[in-house]
């Protein structure tokens, strides 16, 4: 009887450990998938992010190549952003996928915080489609957006998108996917069409009420005497951020055209990104930036700096 009752007693905690070493393994595959709402399970990879944007650029020119995307394809990414920023990224998958696009977290490198990227699946192959990409931090709620819509054709535009992002948290970049002139008929023109992905995912971001700055580039005897061009498009409802960047802008060294001052070239007064921004009341800054100012990592890093003022108000939730 003895040792029948040892045999059962042994038993008994082999299978309590292994039960233990079940939820233990459990627990650490949960912590590691759940604690990140854009993660299918694995860790998200460590990068700099900014280099990762600047490398898919790198391959952009005129002749790079545009599709048009058809309604419901601008529609699907549009609406996996607004499931994203919900808090939904299993949801957002499928119409993701619908439109050839996927979904990654990332961390990147300088920062430490953790990003969603939506990326289009054929930048894979030898056909890209120029759709682009978002990023949307994941440290904090979505509360502003920088959107960069002539890449490379705004030379360093880019970089500077990237580096807004990352000063302030809470942001989302919406970056277009071709140079200015690969389309044609201007197709692949962010700023002045309302059929890409780019502008769709801008009108999701404004019908929720985040502000946003565009950055734009201009050659330097396009506005002489200037190192940027400071305006609200057509709307008025950013004019005191715009204030407040000008002001920062100014104090950084740099030279500023007011456009609600004055008659600046470049006011981004057809921009379609802000006029749906106005058209809901939704503060938008459109702002230029000369050539000397971002062909150097100074004046990119002093012009990101000035922004930062805005975003990091932005950030919470102090638009005005």
């Amino acid at each position: 009887m003895a040792e029948i009752r040892t045999k059962s007693i042994t038993v008994a905690a082999v299978t309590v450990a292994f039960g233990l070493l079940l939820a233990a393994l459990s627990a650490h595959t949960i912590g590691r998938s759940g604690g990140d709402p854009a993660s299918d399970g694995a860790d998200a990879p460590e990068v700099p992010l900014e280099r990762r944007i600047t490398d898919f650029t790198a391959g952009f020119g005129p002749d790079s190549g545009y599709r048009e995307p058809r309604r419901a394809e601008r529609r699907a990414v549009a609406d996996a952003v607004g499931l994203i920023l919900d808090g939904h990224p299993d949801r957002a998958r499928p119409p993701l996928a619908d439109a050839g696009f996927r979904l990654r977290t990332l961390t990147d490198t300088g920062t430490g915080r953790r990003y969603a990227e939506l990326s289009d699946r054929t930048e894979d192959g030898p056909a890209p489609r120029g759709w682009g990409r978002v990023y949307v931090d994941l440290s904090a709620p979505a509360r502003w957006s920088v959107q960069v819509p002539h890449p490379v054709s705004d030379a360093d535009t880019e970089r500077l998108g990237a580096r807004v992002l990352l000063d302030s948290p809470g942001g989302v970049l919406v970056l277009a996917g071709a140079h200015r002139r690969a389309g044609e008929d201007d197709a692949a023109d962010a700023a002045h069409r309302t059929d890409s992905v780019f502008d769709a995912v801008c009108d999701e971001l404004a019908r929720r009420g985040l502000p946003g700055v565009q950055v734009h580039g201009f050659a330097d005897d396009s506005a002489p005497g200037r190192d940027a061009v400071a305006s609200t498009g057509t709307g008025s409802a950013g004019r005191p951020d715009a204030r407040r960047l000008a002001s920062a802008l100014t104090a950084r060294h740099l030279t500023v055209c007011r456009a609600w001052v004055r008659d600046c070239p470049l006011e981004g007064r057809d921009n379609v990104q802000g006029r749906r921004a106005a058209a809901d009341h939704v503060p938008f800054l459109h702002v230029e930036f000369a050539r000397s100012v971002r062909a150097s990592d100074t004046g990119i890093r002093r012009a990101a700096a000035a922004i930062d003022t805005v975003t990091s108000r932005w950030a919470k939730g102090d638009a005005d």
